[in-house]
């Protein structure tokens, strides 16, 4: 029997999961559960990465003095592209922005002012976001950031928190892999970009391979949580997508996924990236896998556009889950028409724009939760079918199944509507697939588990899956 801990960091929240493998069979258990909560400042947008590092410490602390838990390895994984940036004593120079943030507006356009497009692509493969860690350092260059001036080395978020653990300063290759500097083709850093944009190359960490062994706890973390020093701490699959899409419960190769959850990821896992005028005229991406697969895959918004409008209407006094969003929805009559889910990148007001975004075109708007709600699930259906389309048009071959994992697996009435709109057979879960592909890299990582096949076996050996055919 083998037991490793994830720690799950999403936009919403964060997790640590006990995973225990025993007899081919993995059991998760949520040890702790925290809020991740944006801090607005008058100077931007801000992960609270502090009060991050401070549940992690908790979340150890629960499985080193309450539980008394031997545990086999620790791995981090969060969201792509955010980074913090240390100075040569190994201290952070400013706190690790939020993606949303204001500075990143209109980003992408002047990046591409100085290094076109195509060349960016060529190097990258990266579907173009202004969120990108590219455009971002770009920003920062512009405007002479200190931060950027004394920095000595780049960590992604999943690698900071490593490092705090560890001492260990390593950029693992998934995670790596989302910052549109870094080449999936070379396996190396794009440095061309950096020398042509002006960004210091030595801020450049040493990457390592998901499932590496970076090190052991620092003995000032081992004392104050009461695990043993010589606990490892793996680099697993450090870009959540990345542990998600490991933890696939597929078979053979005629299948596709959905990583559904604050975005919705959707693509297909390759031996090598795909990079060419057309990927990059229908913005495709791609980025490293756990095995050294390619996810190549496109970014959708997700059910970033229900979370907002459940905090609206929590704010106006109406509190709903989002098992009764879903049930409302259900009763719903079918939207009249679909909204583009990507045209809604920044925070607040999100039921107020949604419908402006109606009324603007003539549309009838929704003005209760349950249409509303109902107007976001068939329009990210009516996405997907869009994206299947093109992704079966780049791999020149048909997509038999769809695989929805992660949070939002959950919702049924997502999953039948994404059936109905694609044609395609769809089989969810399991809805904690980000935490079991975290657990079972590491496994592969300490000689537990052989390879990505294994790991897959073992999920569907695992948790329940069900099966949603088109209407």
């Amino acid at each position: 029997m083998s037991r490793f801990l994830a720690i799950d960091l999403g936009a919403e929240s964060g997790r640590a999961i006990l995973g225990t493998l025993d007899g081919g069979k993995l059991t998760l258990e949520e040890l702790h559960r925290f809020p991740n909560t944006p801090v607005s400042l008058p100077t931007g947008l801000y992960w609270d990465t502090l009060r991050l590092f401070h549940e992690i410490s908790h979340a150890l602390t629960v499985c080193g003095r309450e539980r008394k838990i031997a545990l086999d390895g620790i791995g981090i994984d969060t969201w792509g592209v955010d980074f913090g940036l240390l100075s040569s004593d190994g201290a952070l120079l400013d706190n690790p922005r939020h993606y949303r943030d204001a500075r990143n507006a209109r980003m992408m356009e002047k990046t591409c002012a100085v290094v076109s497009p195509e060349e960016i692509f060529e190097e990258t493969g990266i579907q173009f976001m202004p969120l990108n860690t590219l455009c971002q350092l770009y920003a920062m260059k512009l405007v002479g950031s200190p931060a950027l001036k004394y920095a000595t080395k780049l960590l992604f978020m999943p690698d900071l928190l490593n490092y705090w653990l560890t001492g260990e300063m390593r950029a693992e290759e998934s995670i790596a892999s989302t910052s549109q500097f870094y080449n999936p083709r070379q396996r190396q850093w794009a440095v061309g970009l950096f020398r042509k944009l002006g960004i210091p190359e030595r801020i450049l960490p040493e990457i390592v391979k998901p499932g590496t062994r970076l090190g052991m706890l620092l003995p000032a973390i081992a004392a104050s949580t009461g695990l043993p020093a010589d606990v490892p701490i793996y680099a697993t699959a450090c870009h959540d997508t990345a542990s998600a899409v490991a933890a696939v419960p597929a078979e053979g190769d005629e299948w596709c996924y959905i990583s559904s959850g604050t975005w919705s990821l959707m693509g297909a896992e390759l031996d090598s990236p795909i990079i060419n005028a057309r990927s990059l005229a229908l913005n495709f991406t791609n980025e490293v896998g756990a095995g050294g697969k390619i996810r190549f895959l496109k970014n959708i918004a997700g059910l970033w556009l229900l979370q907002e409008c459940r905090r609206a209407w929590a704010r106006e006094g109406r509190e709903y889950s989002y098992l009764e969003l879903s049930r409302l929805a259900a009763d719903a009559p079918p939207a009249q028409k679909s909204i583009d889910p990507d045209a809604f990148p920044d925070p607040g007001r999100m039921p107020e724009r949604i419908a402006e975004y109606c009324r603007a075109r003539g549309w009838p708007a929704p003005d209760e939760p349950a249409g509303m709600t109902r107007l976001i699930l068939e329009s990210l259906a009516a996405t997907y079918r869009k994206v299947l389309d093109n992704l079966e048009s780049l791999l020149a071959r048909r997509v038999q199944r769809i695989h929805i994992v992660g949070g939002g697996s959950r919702n049924q009435l997502l999953n039948q509507l994404t059936a109905n709109a694609t044609g395609r057979t769809v089989i969810s879960g399991p809805a904690e697939a980000t935490a079991a592909g975290n657990i079972l890299v590491q496994a592969i990582g300490a000689g537990v588990v052989t390879g990505i096949s294994e790991a897959r076996a073992i999920v569907r050996a695992s948790f329940p899956l069900e099966t949603h055919q088109p209407e």
